[in-house]
Parts: structure tokens; C-alpha cells; sequence
């Protein structure tokens, strides 16, 4: 055999092992990704840097538990966190429940590995809140009424709210408008200086800005409070080494310190997979709203 027949025998030789490799469901390279630096993003649902501060103890317990360099992730909004997920500028994310459904949609290989506990529930609720003041008193009270959600990818700020509503007769644009103001506590801001007449956000975000003074318990009441939502999952990449997903996964199962699961209100974490989530994915299908245009 001549030399560039052998070469051709060799390189077709090496196709077929790698053909094979595959189809046995074998890696034909080596497995996963194993980065010395993980990009752990958290939720833009308040002030950013206040959010980076209070997950300084988060930071230090990764860095223990997983032997890797961390760096804290907090994006712009929703959409920009999405996008950092589908294209691989961040490792591991805590999603809200609505963004995590936009991001699967859009990077289908990210993996929803554990979910926060609070009252021994892995549940949460919304509301929608009203000036004490004012004339909203009741759902009803809404119609021709401006109303603010929070970021268009938010379940409890947008999403939720907006179902209430909807299983009132009050349909967005037609029977009362609406802004986006971004994060939930600018919603509660928002209704407590009388810019909007109601507001949707978190329970727990509602709650603890009341008890921080942020937002005046007298000027502000709750008209309405969802049904249980599937609390907001840990995720990461599909594509990490899985020894690395196992770590990852056990580092934030076994966590216990009450300092570090604060920054995700929560009591701890259990195991969740994606099907926890379909009942967003046909909230979205009632409403009638398109997921590709929540998550642009």
C-alpha cells in the first residue's frame, strides 16, 4: 500500500471507530467541559449590586465545595440571562421559573437540577398589590386602570399576574394597560408613589421590602395572591463533565447555611427536572403568548 492510500485507509478507519463510538452512545471525544472557572448568574430581580454583596457567602461556599474559581453573574435583565445561557457565558444560573421555560426553549440542552424549599413547599405565589388610597379594591376595579408588571420574562411580576386577570375577564391592552418596570421592587415603588394603580410581583419580594422599610405597609395593600408557582430551579449547562454536574448538583442539595440560602429565599434545595415546569409552558398557551417574543 502507497502512502496516500494508506493515509486514506487510516482516516477512514478513524470516520468509522468515531461513527461507531456514537452510535453505541459512547463519547467520541473526551466528555464535558470542565472550566477551572464557573459563572454562577442570579436573577436580576432587584438591584444588582445589592444582589452580588448579599452572595458573597454563596461565592466563598462554591469555591469550597467545587475547588473552582467563581465568579458571580448579575445581567442587565431576563433576556440578557437567557442569552448568556444559550450561548455559554455562564455555567450555572438560577432562573425564575418563566425564564428558565424561555431559556429551555431556546438552549434545550440546559439541565433544571434543584429547586429552593421556603415552609417546606418548593413553591411560591404572586400578587398584585394597589395604593391603600386608591380605588382599586378589588380584581374587578383594575378594568381601564394602568397596571405594572415587572420584566416580560418574570413569572410572578408578569406572567402570573397576568393569568389572574385573564381568569377575571381582564385581558392586557383591551381592558387595562400596562408598562414594564423591570424588577419587582420598582413595581412596588412604582405603586406606592400612585405612578401605576396596581402591580404584580413576588410574595416573598413584597414581603421582605416591607419589613426592610422599603415600601410603607400603610401605603400599599395586597388585593389578590396567586396559587402556588414551582418555585425558581437551579440550571446548568447540558454539556459539563459529568463528574462536575454531580458536584454542582450535591454542592447545592446539601446546602444547609441559612446566611447563603437567604439569597435565594430559601430553607434549602431539593431535586427538580424540567417537567415541574410545564405548567407555565401552558399558563403561556392560555394567555395565547408567544414564548419566542417574552424571551427577545
Amino acid at each position: 500500500m502507497n502512502r496516500r492510500a494508506f493515509l486514506f485507509a487510516s482516516v477512514v478507519a478513524g470516520a468509522v471507530a468515531l461513527s461507531g463510538a456514537a452510535f453505541l452512545g459512547q463519547p467520541a471525544f473526551a466528555e464535558g467541559k470542565n472550566p477551572a472557572k464557573l459563572r454562577v448568574a442570579l436573577l436580576p430581580d432587584e438591584n444588582a449590586s445589592t444582589i452580588i454583596q448579599n452572595a458573597q457567602p454563596l461565592k466563598k461556599y462554591l469555591e469550597g465545595a467545587l475547588e473552582k474559581d467563581i465568579e458571580l453573574v448579575v445581567t442587565t435583565d431576563y433576556s440578557s440571562m437567557i442569552e448568556a445561557m444559550r450561548f455559554g457565558r455562564i455555567e450555572v444560573a438560577y432562573f425564575g421559573p418563566l425564564s428558565y421555560v424561555l431559556a429551555k426553549s431556546r438552549a434545550p440542552d440546559i439541565e433544571p437540577f434543584a429547586v429552593g424549599v421556603a415552609k417546606g413547599s418548593p413553591t411560591y405565589r404572586s400578587v398584585i398589590i394597589a395604593p391603600a388610597g386608591g380605588t382599586v379594591k378589588t380584581i374587578a376595579d383594575i378594568r381601564g386602570k394602568k397596571v405594572g408588571f415587572g420584566d416580560n420574562a418574570s413569572t410572578s411580576s408578569h406572567l402570573i399576574p397576568r393569568a389572574i386577570l385573564a381568569r377575571d375577564g381582564l385581558i392586557g391592552e383591551r381592558d387595562f394597560q400596562f408598562i414594564h418596570l423591570g424588577a419587582h421592587d420598582a413595581v412596588a415603588r412604582a405603586v406606592q408613589a400612585g405612578q401605576v394603580e396596581a402591580g404584580g410581583l413576588s410574595q416573598e419580594i413584597f414581603k421582605r421590602l416591607v419589613e426592610k422599610g422599603s415600601i410603607d405597609a400603610s401605603k400599599v395593600k395586597v388585593i389578590v395572591e396567586s396559587d402556588p408557582i414551582p418555585n425558581y430551579p437551579m440550571v446548568m449547562q447540558g454539556n459539563l463533565d459529568p463528574a462536575l454536574k454531580d458536584a454542582i448538583r450535591k454542592s447545592f442539595l446539601d446546602l444547609k447555611d441559612p446566611a447563603i440560602l437567604k439569597t435565594f429565599r430559601a430553607e434549602g434545595f431539593v431535586a427538580t427536572n424540567d417537567k415541574a415546569y410545564d405548567i407555565l409552558r401552558e399558563t403561556a398557551k392560555v394567555l395565547d403568548l408567544d414564548l419566542s417574543k417574552l424571551s427577545g
